[in-house]
Protein backbone atom coordinates (compact mmCIF):
# COMPACT_ATOMS: atom_id res chain seq x y z
CA UNK A 1 0.00 0.00 0.00
CA UNK A 2 1.12 3.93 -0.74
CA UNK A 3 0.81 4.52 2.79
CA UNK A 4 1.29 1.90 5.34
CA UNK A 5 0.60 3.61 8.29
CA UNK A 6 -2.33 5.69 6.82
CA UNK A 7 -5.13 3.80 8.90
CA UNK A 8 -3.42 4.79 12.03
CA UNK A 9 -3.35 8.90 10.69
CA UNK A 10 -6.34 9.48 9.84
CA UNK A 11 -9.72 9.51 10.36
CA UNK A 12 -12.87 8.38 8.40
CA UNK A 13 -14.49 11.54 6.75
CA UNK A 14 -17.80 10.87 5.75
CA UNK A 15 -19.45 12.74 2.06
CA UNK A 16 -21.44 16.08 3.10
CA UNK A 17 -25.13 16.23 2.49
CA UNK A 18 -26.58 19.18 2.28
CA UNK A 19 -29.12 20.37 5.55
CA UNK A 20 -32.14 18.39 5.64
CA UNK A 21 -34.89 20.97 5.86
CA UNK A 22 -32.94 22.76 2.49
CA UNK A 23 -33.00 19.31 0.45
CA UNK A 24 -36.47 18.63 1.23
CA UNK A 25 -36.78 21.34 -1.35
CA UNK A 26 -36.06 19.26 -3.93
CA UNK A 27 -35.81 16.27 -5.40
CA UNK A 28 -32.05 16.42 -6.68
CA UNK A 29 -29.40 14.24 -4.81
CA UNK A 30 -28.34 16.49 -1.93
CA UNK A 31 -24.55 14.34 -1.45
CA UNK A 32 -21.51 16.01 -2.27
CA UNK A 33 -18.52 13.47 -3.81
CA UNK A 34 -15.30 13.68 -1.79
CA UNK A 35 -12.46 16.22 -2.68
CA UNK A 36 -9.66 14.78 -4.31
CA UNK A 37 -7.25 15.70 -1.03
CA UNK A 38 -10.14 13.83 1.24
CA UNK A 39 -10.73 10.89 -1.17
CA UNK A 40 -6.65 10.31 -1.11
CA UNK A 41 -7.08 10.21 2.86
CA UNK A 42 -9.38 7.57 2.57
CA UNK A 43 -7.50 5.73 0.34
CA UNK A 44 -4.55 5.93 2.65
CA UNK A 45 -6.49 4.39 5.57
CA UNK A 46 -6.68 0.93 3.64
CA UNK A 47 -4.86 -1.55 5.57
CA UNK A 48 -1.96 -3.99 3.99
CA UNK A 49 -3.83 -6.64 5.44
CA UNK A 50 -2.80 -9.37 3.77
CA UNK A 51 -6.53 -10.81 2.60
CA UNK A 52 -8.99 -8.58 1.64
CA UNK A 53 -11.81 -9.41 2.88
CA UNK A 54 -13.58 -6.45 1.68
CA UNK A 55 -13.47 -7.76 -1.96
CA UNK A 56 -15.01 -11.15 -0.79
CA UNK A 57 -17.68 -9.19 0.98
CA UNK A 58 -18.57 -7.10 -2.44
CA UNK A 59 -21.16 -9.35 -4.32
CA UNK A 60 -19.54 -8.02 -7.94
CA UNK A 61 -15.90 -8.47 -6.13
CA UNK A 62 -14.09 -5.09 -6.45
CA UNK A 63 -10.78 -5.26 -6.77
CA UNK A 64 -10.66 -2.92 -3.74
CA UNK A 65 -7.19 -2.51 -1.79
CA UNK A 66 -5.96 -1.51 -5.65
CA UNK A 67 -8.22 1.05 -6.37
CA UNK A 68 -7.89 2.56 -2.73
CA UNK A 69 -4.03 2.58 -3.58
CA UNK A 70 -4.23 4.53 -7.04
CA UNK A 71 -6.52 7.14 -5.36
CA UNK A 72 -4.09 7.23 -2.68
CA UNK A 73 -1.25 8.03 -5.18
CA UNK A 74 -3.77 10.30 -7.10
CA UNK A 75 -3.74 7.83 -10.28
CA UNK A 76 -7.45 8.47 -11.23
CA UNK A 77 -7.26 6.74 -14.74
CA UNK A 78 -6.16 3.37 -13.44
CA UNK A 79 -8.62 3.14 -10.46
CA UNK A 80 -11.27 3.66 -12.86
CA UNK A 81 -10.18 0.93 -15.33
CA UNK A 82 -9.78 -1.54 -12.08
CA UNK A 83 -13.03 -0.22 -10.36
CA UNK A 84 -14.92 -0.72 -13.81
CA UNK A 85 -13.07 -4.06 -14.07
CA UNK A 86 -15.66 -5.78 -12.27
CA UNK A 87 -18.54 -3.64 -12.35
CA UNK A 88 -20.43 -2.24 -15.01
CA UNK A 89 -22.36 -0.01 -13.19
CA UNK A 90 -20.57 2.03 -10.29
CA UNK A 91 -22.15 5.39 -10.54
CA UNK A 92 -25.25 3.34 -9.34
CA UNK A 93 -23.67 1.66 -6.46
CA UNK A 94 -21.85 4.64 -5.34
CA UNK A 95 -25.44 5.91 -4.12
CA UNK A 96 -27.29 3.39 -3.52
CA UNK A 97 -25.24 -0.16 -2.19
CA UNK A 98 -25.59 -0.46 1.86
CA UNK A 99 -21.53 -1.04 0.91
CA UNK A 100 -21.47 -4.67 2.45
CA UNK A 101 -17.83 -4.11 1.51
CA UNK A 102 -17.06 -1.99 4.28
CA UNK A 103 -18.87 -4.49 6.91
CA UNK A 104 -16.22 -6.39 5.72
CA UNK A 105 -13.34 -4.05 5.84
CA UNK A 106 -10.22 -5.69 8.25
CA UNK A 107 -9.97 -1.94 9.96
CA UNK A 108 -14.12 -2.30 11.03
CA UNK A 109 -13.00 -4.82 13.34
CA UNK A 110 -11.93 -2.27 16.12
CA UNK A 111 -12.09 1.20 14.15
CA UNK A 112 -14.17 2.90 11.58
CA UNK A 113 -14.34 1.03 8.04
CA UNK A 114 -12.33 2.49 4.79
CA UNK A 115 -14.85 4.82 2.94
CA UNK A 116 -15.11 2.28 0.14
CA UNK A 117 -18.26 3.11 -0.98
CA UNK A 118 -17.65 7.44 -1.01
CA UNK A 119 -14.08 6.38 -3.09
CA UNK A 120 -16.32 4.20 -5.49
CA UNK A 121 -18.69 7.09 -5.83
CA UNK A 122 -15.38 9.67 -6.51
CA UNK A 123 -14.10 7.59 -9.24
CA UNK A 124 -16.77 7.11 -11.60
CA UNK A 125 -17.86 10.80 -10.92
CA UNK A 126 -14.46 12.22 -12.09
CA UNK A 127 -14.30 9.15 -14.55
CA UNK A 128 -17.61 10.75 -16.40
CA UNK A 129 -15.97 14.78 -15.53
CA UNK A 130 -13.23 13.89 -17.87
CA UNK A 131 -14.63 12.57 -20.11
CA UNK A 132 -12.43 8.65 -19.61
CA UNK A 133 -16.26 6.53 -19.58
CA UNK A 134 -16.53 6.01 -23.49
CA UNK A 135 -18.34 3.30 -25.46
CA UNK A 136 -16.48 0.13 -25.98
CA UNK A 137 -17.47 -1.39 -28.90
CA UNK A 138 -16.77 -5.01 -30.03
CA UNK A 139 -14.07 -5.00 -32.92
CA UNK A 140 -16.28 -7.98 -34.15
CA UNK A 141 -19.45 -9.49 -34.35
CA UNK A 142 -20.73 -13.21 -33.62
CA UNK A 143 -24.02 -12.52 -35.93
CA UNK A 144 -25.82 -14.08 -32.64
CA UNK A 145 -28.78 -12.43 -31.53
CA UNK A 146 -30.16 -12.55 -27.80
CA UNK A 147 -33.20 -10.43 -26.18
CA UNK A 148 -33.28 -9.35 -22.60
CA UNK A 149 -36.50 -8.85 -20.99
CA UNK A 150 -36.47 -6.04 -18.37
CA UNK A 151 -33.97 -3.41 -18.30
CA UNK A 152 -33.18 -3.22 -14.53
CA UNK A 153 -29.58 -3.71 -13.07
CA UNK A 154 -29.70 -6.98 -13.82
CA UNK A 155 -30.71 -6.89 -17.52
CA UNK A 156 -28.55 -4.01 -18.41
CA UNK A 157 -25.39 -5.33 -17.06
CA UNK A 158 -26.30 -8.51 -18.90
CA UNK A 159 -26.60 -7.04 -21.66
CA UNK A 160 -23.97 -4.50 -21.71
CA UNK A 161 -21.49 -7.93 -21.51
CA UNK A 162 -22.33 -9.43 -24.31
CA UNK A 163 -22.74 -6.71 -26.82
CA UNK A 164 -19.02 -5.50 -25.88
CA UNK A 165 -18.93 -9.57 -26.65
CA UNK A 166 -19.96 -8.63 -30.18
CA UNK A 167 -23.58 -10.47 -29.69
CA UNK A 168 -26.40 -8.78 -31.34
CA UNK A 169 -28.40 -7.22 -28.31
CA UNK A 170 -31.74 -6.20 -27.74
CA UNK A 171 -33.67 -4.77 -24.57
CA UNK A 172 -37.60 -5.23 -23.85
CA UNK A 173 -38.79 -3.08 -21.31
CA UNK A 174 -42.99 -2.65 -20.36
CA UNK A 175 -42.25 0.82 -18.77
CA UNK A 176 -42.37 3.62 -20.72
CA UNK A 177 -38.46 4.54 -20.26
CA UNK A 178 -35.58 2.05 -19.53
CA UNK A 179 -33.91 1.50 -16.51
CA UNK A 180 -36.45 -1.09 -14.44
CA UNK A 181 -36.00 -0.54 -10.54
CA UNK A 182 -33.47 2.20 -11.23
CA UNK A 183 -35.96 4.42 -13.14
CA UNK A 184 -39.17 3.75 -11.36
CA UNK A 185 -38.22 1.98 -7.85
CA UNK A 186 -35.46 4.46 -6.40
CA UNK A 187 -36.28 7.91 -5.64
CA UNK A 188 -34.26 10.59 -7.80
CA UNK A 189 -32.71 12.16 -4.34
CA UNK A 190 -30.77 8.97 -4.53
CA UNK A 191 -29.95 8.42 -8.08
CA UNK A 192 -30.64 11.14 -10.31
CA UNK A 193 -32.17 9.49 -14.02
CA UNK A 194 -29.18 11.37 -15.62
CA UNK A 195 -26.89 8.76 -14.63
CA UNK A 196 -29.20 6.07 -16.00
CA UNK A 197 -29.55 8.32 -19.40
CA UNK A 198 -26.09 8.91 -19.81
CA UNK A 199 -24.71 4.91 -19.93
CA UNK A 200 -27.98 4.12 -21.87
CA UNK A 201 -26.39 6.47 -24.16
CA UNK A 202 -23.00 4.57 -24.12
CA UNK A 203 -24.54 1.18 -24.55
CA UNK A 204 -26.52 1.93 -27.53
CA UNK A 205 -23.02 3.52 -29.09
CA UNK A 206 -21.91 -0.29 -28.27
CA UNK A 207 -25.05 -1.73 -30.33
CA UNK A 208 -27.40 -2.28 -27.83
CA UNK A 209 -31.10 -1.48 -29.07
CA UNK A 210 -33.48 -0.90 -26.41
CA UNK A 211 -37.49 -1.43 -27.09
CA UNK A 212 -39.50 0.50 -23.92
CA UNK A 213 -43.30 0.14 -23.49
CA UNK A 214 -43.06 -3.69 -24.60
CA UNK A 215 -44.81 -6.27 -22.76
CA UNK A 216 -43.00 -9.57 -23.19
CA UNK A 217 -45.73 -12.39 -22.54
CA UNK A 218 -49.63 -13.79 -23.21
CA UNK A 219 -51.23 -10.57 -25.30
CA UNK A 220 -54.04 -11.22 -22.66
CA UNK A 221 -51.84 -10.32 -19.84
CA UNK A 222 -50.29 -6.98 -21.36
CA UNK A 223 -51.81 -3.78 -20.49
CA UNK A 224 -53.44 -1.41 -23.26
CA UNK A 225 -51.02 0.60 -25.61
CA UNK A 226 -48.31 -1.80 -25.16
CA UNK A 227 -46.50 -3.57 -27.45
CA UNK A 228 -46.33 -7.41 -27.27
CA UNK A 229 -43.78 -10.04 -27.87
CA UNK A 230 -44.90 -13.32 -27.22
CA UNK A 231 -42.19 -15.90 -25.90
CA UNK A 232 -42.81 -18.03 -28.92
CA UNK A 233 -41.96 -14.77 -31.11
CA UNK A 234 -38.74 -14.08 -29.40
CA UNK A 235 -37.27 -17.75 -28.94
CA UNK A 236 -37.61 -18.22 -33.27
CA UNK A 237 -36.13 -14.36 -33.44
CA UNK A 238 -33.55 -14.58 -30.79
CA UNK A 239 -30.66 -17.41 -30.43
CA UNK A 240 -30.82 -16.78 -26.82
CA UNK A 241 -33.38 -15.38 -23.97
CA UNK A 242 -32.67 -13.80 -20.65
CA UNK A 243 -35.48 -13.09 -18.39
CA UNK A 244 -33.78 -10.36 -15.88
CA UNK A 245 -37.05 -8.89 -14.40
CA UNK A 246 -37.91 -7.75 -10.78
CA UNK A 247 -38.93 -9.28 -7.94
CA UNK A 248 -42.56 -7.24 -8.34
CA UNK A 249 -45.50 -9.27 -6.71
CA UNK A 250 -45.43 -7.05 -3.43
CA UNK A 251 -45.94 -8.80 -0.12
CA UNK A 252 -49.74 -7.63 0.95
CA UNK A 253 -51.34 -7.00 4.45
CA UNK A 254 -54.69 -9.62 4.55
CA UNK A 255 -56.13 -7.54 7.60
CA UNK A 256 -59.61 -5.67 8.34
CA UNK A 257 -60.03 -2.70 6.26
CA UNK A 258 -57.34 -3.48 3.39
CA UNK A 259 -59.75 -2.53 0.98
CA UNK A 260 -60.33 1.46 2.18
CA UNK A 261 -58.81 4.01 -0.02
CA UNK A 262 -56.06 5.35 0.89
CA UNK A 263 -53.76 1.98 1.45
CA UNK A 264 -51.08 1.18 -1.34
CA UNK A 265 -48.10 -0.86 -2.09
CA UNK A 266 -45.24 1.51 -1.76
CA UNK A 267 -43.67 0.83 -5.30
CA UNK A 268 -46.59 2.19 -7.00
CA UNK A 269 -46.68 5.32 -4.64
CA UNK A 270 -42.69 5.38 -5.53
CA UNK A 271 -43.28 5.23 -9.24
CA UNK A 272 -45.62 8.08 -9.93
CA UNK A 273 -43.42 10.43 -8.22
CA UNK A 274 -40.08 8.98 -10.68
CA UNK A 275 -42.71 9.85 -13.46
CA UNK A 276 -44.18 13.29 -12.65
CA UNK A 277 -39.94 13.77 -12.20
CA UNK A 278 -39.72 12.33 -15.57
CA UNK A 279 -42.39 14.90 -16.95
CA UNK A 280 -45.38 12.59 -17.13
CA UNK A 281 -48.77 13.81 -16.56
CA UNK A 282 -50.69 11.41 -14.48
CA UNK A 283 -54.09 10.45 -13.46
CA UNK A 284 -55.04 10.58 -9.22
CA UNK A 285 -51.79 10.80 -8.13
CA UNK A 286 -51.14 9.23 -4.49
CA UNK A 287 -50.04 12.13 -2.91
CA UNK A 288 -49.10 12.50 0.68
CA UNK A 289 -49.73 16.12 0.63
CA UNK A 290 -51.17 16.99 4.28
CA UNK A 291 -51.87 13.80 5.15
CA UNK A 292 -50.78 11.70 7.83
CA UNK A 293 -48.66 9.06 6.65
CA UNK A 294 -47.78 5.35 7.89
CA UNK A 295 -45.55 3.50 6.17
CA UNK A 296 -45.22 0.03 6.87
CA UNK A 297 -41.88 -1.79 6.90
CA UNK A 298 -38.58 -0.72 8.14
CA UNK A 299 -36.31 -1.46 5.31
CA UNK A 300 -34.58 0.73 2.38
CA UNK A 301 -37.78 0.80 0.41
CA UNK A 302 -40.18 2.22 3.40
CA UNK A 303 -37.34 4.89 3.98
CA UNK A 304 -37.69 5.45 0.52
CA UNK A 305 -41.17 6.66 0.93
CA UNK A 306 -40.79 8.40 4.07
CA UNK A 307 -37.91 10.98 1.99
CA UNK A 308 -40.51 11.21 -0.95
CA UNK A 309 -44.02 11.93 1.54
CA UNK A 310 -42.05 14.40 3.30
CA UNK A 311 -40.89 16.46 -0.12
CA UNK A 312 -44.66 16.06 -1.14
CA UNK A 313 -45.49 17.88 2.43
CA UNK A 314 -47.35 15.13 4.56
CA UNK A 315 -48.17 16.65 7.93
CA UNK A 316 -46.23 13.72 9.94
CA UNK A 317 -44.34 10.87 9.15
CA UNK A 318 -44.78 7.18 11.25
CA UNK A 319 -42.54 3.93 10.06
CA UNK A 320 -43.61 0.88 12.04
CA UNK A 321 -41.40 -2.52 11.81
CA UNK A 322 -42.69 -5.75 12.74
CA UNK A 323 -39.15 -7.00 14.25
CA UNK A 324 -37.36 -5.63 17.38
CA UNK A 325 -35.16 -2.85 17.37
CA UNK A 326 -31.64 -3.80 16.24
CA UNK A 327 -28.73 -2.63 18.89
CA UNK A 328 -27.10 1.00 17.58
CA UNK A 329 -23.64 -0.91 17.33
CA UNK A 330 -23.21 -4.50 16.12
CA UNK A 331 -21.28 -7.06 18.32
CA UNK A 332 -17.93 -6.87 15.87
CA UNK A 333 -15.73 -9.93 16.86
CA UNK A 334 -18.94 -12.33 16.86
CA UNK A 335 -20.24 -10.95 12.90
CA UNK A 336 -17.28 -9.84 11.33
CA UNK A 337 -16.56 -10.14 8.24
CA UNK A 338 -20.54 -10.29 7.51
CA UNK A 339 -22.84 -8.04 7.00
CA UNK A 340 -24.04 -7.29 10.87
CA UNK A 341 -28.04 -6.90 11.93
CA UNK A 342 -27.65 -3.17 13.67
CA UNK A 343 -30.13 -0.44 13.82
CA UNK A 344 -29.75 1.86 10.68
CA UNK A 345 -30.89 4.96 10.17
CA UNK A 346 -30.95 7.02 6.56
CA UNK A 347 -30.72 10.20 5.40
CA UNK A 348 -34.54 10.12 4.61
CA UNK A 349 -34.95 9.75 8.74
CA UNK A 350 -32.87 12.65 9.32
CA UNK A 351 -35.51 14.76 7.24
CA UNK A 352 -38.26 13.85 9.82
CA UNK A 353 -40.04 10.65 10.69
CA UNK A 354 -41.23 8.58 13.86
CA UNK A 355 -39.86 5.30 14.52
CA UNK A 356 -41.49 2.40 15.59
CA UNK A 357 -40.38 -1.39 16.59
CA UNK A 358 -42.29 -4.32 17.30
CA UNK A 359 -45.79 -3.19 16.03
CA UNK A 360 -48.29 -5.12 14.10
CA UNK A 361 -51.10 -3.60 12.68
CA UNK A 362 -54.32 -5.11 13.38
CA UNK A 363 -56.69 -3.17 11.16
CA UNK A 364 -57.64 0.04 9.50
CA UNK A 365 -60.85 1.38 10.11
CA UNK A 366 -62.43 4.77 7.89
CA UNK A 367 -65.40 6.16 6.77
CA UNK A 368 -67.14 6.31 3.67
CA UNK A 369 -64.77 4.08 2.04
CA UNK A 370 -61.29 5.79 3.02
CA UNK A 371 -58.78 4.72 5.40
CA UNK A 372 -58.50 7.22 8.71
CA UNK A 373 -57.24 5.34 11.66
CA UNK A 374 -54.88 2.33 12.32
CA UNK A 375 -55.24 -0.23 15.03
CA UNK A 376 -51.78 -1.75 16.02
CA UNK A 377 -50.79 -3.94 18.90
CA UNK A 378 -47.14 -4.04 20.20
CA UNK A 379 -45.61 -7.53 20.21
CA UNK A 380 -42.51 -9.69 21.80
CA UNK A 381 -40.52 -12.10 20.13
CA UNK A 382 -40.02 -15.27 22.23
CA UNK A 383 -37.47 -18.18 21.67
CA UNK A 384 -39.68 -21.49 20.83
CA UNK A 385 -38.35 -24.24 23.59
CA UNK A 386 -38.81 -26.70 21.05
CA UNK A 387 -37.51 -25.24 17.64
CA UNK A 388 -35.14 -22.67 18.97
CA UNK A 389 -37.35 -20.08 16.40
CA UNK A 390 -38.52 -16.74 17.30
CA UNK A 391 -42.63 -16.62 17.54
CA UNK A 392 -44.25 -13.66 17.44
CA UNK A 393 -46.71 -13.07 20.82
CA UNK A 394 -48.55 -9.55 21.43
CA UNK A 395 -48.23 -7.88 24.19
CA UNK A 396 -51.35 -7.85 26.20
CA UNK A 397 -53.05 -4.84 26.76
CA UNK A 398 -51.03 -2.65 24.02
CA UNK A 399 -53.03 -2.02 21.40
CA UNK A 400 -53.07 1.58 20.55
CA UNK A 401 -54.28 3.97 17.21
CA UNK A 402 -52.86 6.30 15.38
CA UNK A 403 -54.51 8.86 12.48
CA UNK A 404 -53.81 7.61 9.05
CA UNK A 405 -54.66 9.51 5.64
CA UNK A 406 -52.23 7.67 3.85
CA UNK A 407 -50.69 3.96 4.31
CA UNK A 408 -48.06 2.79 2.59
CA UNK A 409 -47.08 -1.19 2.44
CA UNK A 410 -43.43 -1.55 2.33
CA UNK A 411 -42.86 -5.11 3.27
CA UNK A 412 -40.86 -6.50 0.54
CA UNK A 413 -41.48 -8.40 -2.80
CA UNK A 414 -42.70 -11.98 -2.26
CA UNK A 415 -41.71 -13.15 -5.85
CA UNK A 416 -41.73 -11.81 -9.69
CA UNK A 417 -44.45 -11.73 -11.32
CA UNK A 418 -45.66 -15.25 -12.22
CA UNK A 419 -47.92 -14.59 -15.82
CA UNK A 420 -44.19 -14.06 -17.71
CA UNK A 421 -42.50 -17.32 -15.67
CA UNK A 422 -45.60 -19.13 -16.98
CA UNK A 423 -45.97 -17.46 -20.52
CA UNK A 424 -42.66 -19.00 -20.86
CA UNK A 425 -42.84 -22.29 -19.19
CA UNK A 426 -40.17 -22.08 -17.31
CA UNK A 427 -39.99 -24.03 -13.83
CA UNK A 428 -40.32 -22.06 -10.30
CA UNK A 429 -38.22 -23.09 -7.16
CA UNK A 430 -39.88 -23.20 -3.85
CA UNK A 431 -40.28 -19.36 -3.47
CA UNK A 432 -41.21 -18.55 -7.14
CA UNK A 433 -38.66 -17.82 -8.53
CA UNK A 434 -37.11 -19.31 -11.50
CA UNK A 435 -35.38 -22.22 -10.93
CA UNK A 436 -31.64 -21.36 -12.55
CA UNK A 437 -28.33 -22.52 -10.77
CA UNK A 438 -25.32 -19.64 -10.91
CA UNK A 439 -23.27 -21.96 -12.74
CA UNK A 440 -25.01 -21.51 -16.51
CA UNK A 441 -28.29 -19.33 -14.74
CA UNK A 442 -30.03 -21.77 -17.58
CA UNK A 443 -33.87 -22.15 -16.83
CA UNK A 444 -35.58 -25.11 -17.56
CA UNK A 445 -36.56 -23.93 -21.01
CA UNK A 446 -34.05 -24.16 -23.60
CA UNK A 447 -31.88 -20.98 -24.91
CA UNK A 448 -33.87 -18.89 -22.20
CA UNK A 449 -32.06 -17.71 -19.03
CA UNK A 450 -32.38 -15.70 -15.69
CA UNK A 451 -30.72 -13.46 -13.80
CA UNK A 452 -31.20 -10.75 -11.19
CA UNK A 453 -33.99 -10.59 -9.16
CA UNK A 454 -35.95 -12.66 -11.66
CA UNK A 455 -34.23 -15.95 -10.38
CA UNK A 456 -32.49 -14.85 -7.05
CA UNK A 457 -35.76 -12.94 -5.33
CA UNK A 458 -35.84 -9.51 -3.88
CA UNK A 459 -32.06 -8.28 -3.54
CA UNK A 460 -29.82 -5.28 -3.96
CA UNK A 461 -28.77 -3.40 -7.04
CA UNK A 462 -25.23 -4.72 -6.52
CA UNK A 463 -26.31 -8.24 -6.91
CA UNK A 464 -28.80 -7.57 -9.75
CA UNK A 465 -24.95 -6.49 -11.80
CA UNK A 466 -23.51 -9.59 -10.42
CA UNK A 467 -25.85 -11.89 -11.92
CA UNK A 468 -26.06 -9.96 -14.90
CA UNK A 469 -22.88 -9.90 -15.63
CA UNK A 470 -22.26 -13.89 -15.00
CA UNK A 471 -25.35 -14.53 -16.49
CA UNK A 472 -23.66 -12.82 -19.97
CA UNK A 473 -20.93 -15.38 -19.46
CA UNK A 474 -23.11 -18.04 -19.92
CA UNK A 475 -25.17 -17.07 -22.65
CA UNK A 476 -21.92 -16.35 -24.34
CA UNK A 477 -20.36 -19.92 -23.25
CA UNK A 478 -23.68 -21.37 -24.83
CA UNK A 479 -23.67 -19.96 -27.83
CA UNK A 480 -19.76 -19.51 -28.98
CA UNK A 481 -18.65 -22.60 -26.89
CA UNK A 482 -16.37 -20.58 -25.10
CA UNK A 483 -15.81 -17.05 -23.84
CA UNK A 484 -13.72 -14.64 -22.10
CA UNK A 485 -16.11 -12.45 -20.24
CA UNK A 486 -15.01 -12.42 -16.38
CA UNK A 487 -17.16 -14.33 -14.03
Amino acid sequence: MGKITGFLEYERVKEAYEAPQARLGHWREFVATLTDAEAKKQGARCMDCGIPFCSNGCPVNNVIPDFNDLVYKQDWRRALDVLQSTNNFPEFTGRVCPAPCEAACTLNINDDAVGIKSIEHAIIDKGWSEGWVTPQPPQRKTGKRVAVVGSGPAGLACAQQLARAGHFVSVFEKSNRIGGLLRYGIPDFKLEKSHIDRRLAQMEAEGVEFYPSTYVGNPEDAQEGLTVRTPESLRAEFDAVVLSGGAETPRDLPVAGRELQGIHFAMDFLRQQNKLNNGDRLRGQISAKGKHVIVIGGGDTGSDCVGTSNRQGAVSVTQFELMSRLPEVENKPLTWPYWPAKLRSSSSHEEGCERDWAVSTKCFEGKDGKVQKLVAVRVEWVKDKATGQLKMREVEGSQFDLPADLVLLAMGFVHPVRKVLDAFGVDVDGRGNAAADTDSYRTSVDNVFAAGDMRRGQSLVVWAIREGRQCARSVDEYLMGTTTLPR
